[in-house]
């Protein structure tokens, strides 16, 4: 019997985007100049629920953005005792309008207007054969206005809303990066660098979450995170490598958790996360290539006052990551390539007191993967492709649906699924 989806039908209304650029390769001496406007304006329905820990009774929520941007930048070449050196300097501007409304009227996140300067440097110095030296500074101001509105009931007669006061909230910050690359031997490239992160993330989540009436006591701090990086590539013969290692702290993250209630809540609290990446490619021959690539990530969040660490659910971190694949080039017209996906395990959590995971908190198995992909160069103009995701048919959960932990939505991946397209190039 064929099932019925009530609500409106969801997916994305519409996604416009226009862009429009300017370069000068010398608007004046030694400098060049690259201007971008660009305008985005997204709505897409989301899914009907008869009932969520977020609101009380059933709903179906629209999310609707509307951006625009300019970003300007020039850059000036020249020499510093004899060190050939460049700078680029420039301002990106940026507005955001986003809100999210429920169909029957309510607001689930009150409509967010932000405006963002961010004036920036980099500099680049070749300080000796081959050791070259970036650095840059970038200063972030932002103004979001943020509209009256109540918070939604979580129970029947309006129970749980809060009334919250609208108002401005003020983001400011100065973050820098630096980092030294020694080229000069093939075999042998490493490279260290820090930066600085800087991001409101979540700031809807957390205001529509505000137990608060006066926004100004709602905890809206951004996220600055501090990211040290080390790594190399090497290149010997017809074998490619690279491999880096990473830290990134953050003084006041944002993770959001599930209490045992079910609902939503954010987390702000110090967090460190770490991880390492790798990639490796042989040309066997001139016809065969193979390569791959592993990647891991692990972070902690400081979750009580004491000191004592927690692990970040899964909406955070994923699990360890590993593809290869192996290139058929029998003629320069025809290619075959087949590749292999594998995601690692993650099992990081207890069940609660009422013996079921938290949101984001379920054990994660490991998934094989493999697909197929081949095309063909008619000539010119065509090229005749052919893809087949999850070759075996294997049955599988996503990992979504496992670290979620959600009876909604835990919902097996896709079987084999083969696509054909032509494709044309004017």
């Amino acid at each position: 019997m064929q099932g019925t989806d009530p609500g409106e039908h969801t997916g994305t209304r519409f996604n416009h985007n226009a862009m429009l650029s300017y370069r000068n390769a010398e608007i004046f001496a030694n400098t060049s100049l690259n201007a971008a406007a660009f305008v985005n304006s997204f709505s897409s329905m989301n899914r009907y629920v008869e009932q969520t820990p977020s609101w009380f009774g059933p709903g179906q929520t629209m999310i609707n953005s509307n951006k625009k941007g300019l970003r300007l930048d020039l850059n000036t070449s020249f020499e510093v005792a004899k060190l050939p050196s460049q700078v680029t300097y420039g301002l990106d501007i940026l507005n955001d309008v986003t809100f999210q409304d429920l169909t029957d009227g309510r607001v689930f996140v009150p409509k967010m207007d932000m405006i963002n300067y961010a004036p920036f440097a980099q500099l680049t110095v070749n300080l000796l054969d081959q050791l070259i030296f970036k650095g840059g500074i970038r200063y972030e101001n932002a103004k979001v206005n943020i509209n009256d509105f109540n918070t939604l009931a979580t129970g029947p007669d309006g129970e749980g809303s809060v009334a919250v006061e609208g108002g401005r909230i003020p983001y400011s910050a100065t973050t820098l990066n630096a980092g030294l690359r020694y080229n000069k031997y093939a075999l042998f490239n490493p490279f260290i660098s820090f930066s600085q992160g800087f991001t409101i993330n979540e700031l809807g989540r957390i205001v529509r979450n505000a137990t608060d009436s006066d926004l100004s006591r709602v905890q809206t701090d951004p996220i600055v995170t501090n990211n040290y990086e080390a790594g190399f590539s090497s290149q010997w013969r017809n074998l490619h490598f690279s491999a880096a290692y990473f830290i990134s702290t953050s003084k006041l993250g944002l993770s959001v958790v599930a209490n045992d209630a079910g609902y939503f809540v954010s987390q702000r609290a110090p967090e460190r996360i770490h991880g390492f990446e790798a990639t490796a490619d042989l040309r066997i021959s001139p016809q065969w290539t193979i390569g791959g690539t592993y990647s891991f990530v692990e972070g902690k969040v400081e979750a009580a006052e004491d000191g004592s660490s927690t692990y970040l659910n899964g909406s955070r971190i994923m699990p360890p990551k590993a593809t290869g694949y192996l290139d058929f080039n029998p003629r320069n017209d025809l290619s075959f390539q087949l590749s292999w996906v594998h995601t690692g395990s993650r099992n990081r959590f207890e069940r609660n007191a009422n013996g079921v995971f938290r949101a984001n908190e379920g054990p994660v198995e490991s998934v094989d993967l493999l697909n197929f992909n081949a095309s063909y160069r008619l000539n010119n103009s065509w090229m005749l492709g052919l893809g087949v995701a999850n070759l075996l048919n294997k049955t599988y959960y996503t990992v979504y649906s496992q670290y979620g932990a959600n009876a909604a939505n835990y919902v097996r991946g896709e079987g084999s699924l083969a696509s054909l397209n032509l494709q044309y190039k004017f």
